[in-house]
Formats: structure tokens, sequence, C-alpha cells
């Protein structure tokens, strides 16, 4: 679990930095998912320069993320209620 260089492109530019060798493969598909949104994006949009595809891209990405949380959160937090009123009636029997 050494740290391996690694290169990835975004947009035409290398990216070098080093990563765990069990998360390479999650940084390669990011990097091309990231690549990929912000070329679509220049397609559809009118864009200064690539730096406003990359905020796009971050933008999207993160409100993408914030609602995953809050539903995992929202559905941790049913199931811990039902688990709880379950035990409850389990303790009355």
């Amino acid at each position: 679990m050494n740290d391996i260089p690694a290169t990835v492109h975004i947009l035409g530019r290398p990216y070098r930095l080093k990563t765990n060798s069990d998360e390479e493969h999650y940084l390669r598909r990011a990097a091309l998912l990231i690549d990929s949104q912000a070329k679509s994006y220049g397609k559809m949009y009118a864009y200064g320069d690539q730096q406003d595809l990359l905020a796009m891209v971050a933008l999207t990405q993160i409100t993408q993320l914030l609602r995953l949380q809050e539903r995992e959160q929202f559905r941790d937090t049913r199931l811990e209620d039902r688990l709880t009123e379950i035990n409850r009636l389990l303790g009355k029997s």
C-alpha cells in the first residue's frame, strides 16, 4: 500500500501526483469523469476559459454529493429510529 506515482489528464493538462495503489483506479476514473463532463459543458455553454468548465463540474458534483449525504443521513436516522422502536416493542414481550 505504498504511494505510487500517477499522472491523470484533465482537459489536456497532465496532473502528476502520488496515490495509494488501492486507490489508483478511483483516481483515474474520477479524472476521466471530470474530463468528460467538462468537455460536455464546453459544448453546451459559452465559457471564458477552462477554469469555468472545471468550476461547473465541481459545482455539479458537490451538489450531487450533498444530496446523497442528506439522503443517507435521513435513511440512517430513520433506520435507527425504527430499530429503537423494534427493540422497545421486543422488550415489552
